[in-house]
């Protein structure tokens, strides 16, 4: 690990004015640091904000905020959230191990990186750590990349479990300290695609801290939930997972809300599936028909085409378990 300087803070205005590298669990920053991957040369503490807004979660009718250094399992222990936004709570109690759950803030889960082998190992190139050097995955050992969301610079797949249930429940992200102040980015919006700058993971700007997640109440986050399929039942990434929430009239789906893990560049919004069920009737001739629809761009490389069937079965079966939910 290289010598870094390191400030706390406690304000966002002091933690934005110290400049450097926001950590605040550090379950991703000190691993990275360690393999040499990211080299901060200053880190900036703000756990003296757990103190604040930022520590809290706060319900309202309209929604609930999540502060962005709540951690994990703060967040999935909540009453809240396991009785009225039940795809959170799976989302959280699938990631990683307790001990992490209790360390990791939920800003800096959804901020975390791949975990890529090409690019976590500092000897191959890779462009995400050294932009233009190429992508050693294509071509090479990709079972656990990406098939939707690819460019040709970048095949890494995103992940995260939190991410997907945020980005099916239209969260919002607040933050503060970019060259506009304040701002509410949908989280649809904040990580981009690798395209041809997959080393730009997000649409923060320099400086800019988030402050807080905003999910918004609906008909539909009380019937949801995370399936996620790994190699092991504990401390694995999801080579497939599915994030659903459903609006029913009985057996038909008002709304489908959708989204895909373990097999995307972002977090995945399936909007293809959630206009398939749209109207109709669920069963599972109509959960394949979504299922299809949410797969028809994947482009697979020669180790992860297995995926594609597997994220199939991984929606058609996140889909119809949440259908017989109790609520």
């Amino acid at each position: 690990m290289r010598p870094f300087l390191y400030e706390r803070a406690d304000s966002p205005e002091r933690a934005v004015k110290a400049g450097g590298q926001f950590i605040a669990g550090g379950t991703t920053m000190t691993d990275l640091m360690k393999l040499d991957v990211m080299r901060p040369e200053k880190l900036v503490d703000i756990n003296p904000l757990t103190h604040s807004r930022a520590g809290q979660i706060e319900v309202t009718d309209s929604g609930i905020r999540f502060g962005a250094l709540v951690r994990m399992a703060q967040a999935e222990a909540h009453p809240v959230v396991r009785s009225s936004y039940p795809v959170i709570a799976d989302s959280l109690k699938l990631a990683a191990s307790q001990q992490i759950r209790t360390m990791a803030s939920l800003a800096g889960n959804v901020l975390q990186r791949t975990r890529c082998e090409y690019f976590r190992e500092v000897s191959w190139p890779c462009n995400k750590r050294v932009p233009g050097s190429g992508c050693s995955a294509i071509g090479g050992v990709n079972r656990q990349h990406a098939v939707l969301g690819t460019s040709g610079d970048c095949i890494a797949s995103y992940p995260g479990d939190f991410a997907q249930a945020l980005i099916a429940l239209d969260a919002i992200v607040e933050t503060t300290g970019g060259p506009k102040g304040l701002r509410l980015i949908p989280f649809a919006e904040l990580h981009r695609p690798p395209g041809n700058t997959p080393h730009i993971e997000t649409v923060l700007e320099p400086g800019e801290l988030i402050t807080a997640i905003q999910v918004p109440a609906g008909p539909w986050t009380r019937r949801s939930r995370y399936l996620k399929i790994r190699d092991r039942d504990s401390y694995a990434f999801a080579l497939s997972s599915a994030a659903v929430a459903l609006d029913m009239d009985g057996d038909t789906v008002r709304q489908a809300k959708i989204a895909l893990g373990g097999i995307a560049s972002v977090p995945w919004r399936a909007t293809e599936a959630e206009a398939a069920l749209r109207g109709k009737r669920l069963d599972e001739a109509s959960a394949t028909a979504a299922a299809e629809a949410a797969l028809a761009g994947a482009k697979p490389q020669e180790h992860n085409a297995f995926k594609v069937p597997l994220a199939k079965q991984t929606l058609i079966r996140a889909l119809l378990e949440t259908q017989r939910m109790e609520i």
